[in-house]
């Protein structure tokens, strides 16, 4: 994919109905480029919908992989992209407690959104990504790093996501690129979600609107992998993609 194209681009993002993957999917459209979005909500289950921003919709729930990936391929099928400039899978969940009172339910639910939705949808999207030798984002997190207590199965998702990339990058060396980002705390819904109660901590946590920022950066840069820490979001104030660029 060269930098100096200047017709929009294509995107898949996936979690987009909140937080990080709302901001990412309305600075990519704000820049000019096409954007299909997925998330869990009902808007329309059989056709696709756009919003005012022009970027499109489709209902994807990701609890179930392979179904979502389908959906995600009927999709771009319908708006006839044959190639992919980018696909930033970002949908994630989270259970927050002692691991021993976990039900296995909710274990199952992470591994499903959190590793299995992005092999499955990486494996139905590759052709179209090699197409345009794109890029493909894994969106990960500090957790799979620093093991948070109290995210014991969150943290081994994203543990998982970043061996899958790493094995991935090697596959598909030269067709396309694959970028694991891993984002510290973001001040989003996800901690309440998962039933933690953080009171004024939150506060410190990195605003998404910043986080896609600095994700967009790392994009454009073509980090193989990147902790997306509070300098680095500050950095990304002062960088500002070129016309075409992603």
């Amino acid at each position: 994919m060269s930098e100096t194209q200047h017709q929009p681009l294509r995107i898949v993002i996936t979690g987009a109905s909140d937080g990080l993957g709302y901001h990412l999917a309305r600075n990519y459209a704000a820049h000019g480029h096409d954007v299909l979005t997925t998330g869990s909500r009902q808007i329309n289950d059989e056709r696709l919908y756009f919003d005012q921003a022009g970027i499109a919709y489709v209902r994807a729930d990701q609890s179930e992989p392979q179904r979502a990936a389908g959906r995600i391929d009927e999709a771009l099928d319908r708006l006839g992209w044959d190639r992919l400039d980018l696909v930033l899978l970002n949908a994630g969940v989270g259970w927050s407690g002692d691991p021993a009172e976990e039900k296995p339910d909710s274990v199952a639910w992470q591994v499903a959104v959190n590793l299995g939705a992005p092999v499955a949808i990486a494996h139905r999207l590759s052709s179209r990504l090699f197409a345009a030798e794109g890029k493909l984002v894994l969106i990960g997190s500090t957790a799979a790093a620093s093991g948070n207590a109290r995210f014991a199965t969150y943290a081994a998702t994203k543990a998982a996501l970043d061996a899958f990339a790493r094995a991935l990058r090697e596959e598909w060396a030269g067709r396309a690129q694959v970028l694991m980002l891993h984002p510290g705390p973001i001040r989003t819904d996800m901690h309440a979600k998962a039933g933690l109660k953080l009171g004024l901590v939150r506060r410190f946590f990195m605003t998404p609107e910043r986080v896609a920022r600095a994700v967009a950066m790392a994009v454009r840069k073509g980090e193989a992998k990147r902790m997306i820490t509070r300098a680095y979001g500050w950095r990304s104030l002062l960088s500002r993609p070129r016309e075409g660029q992603l």
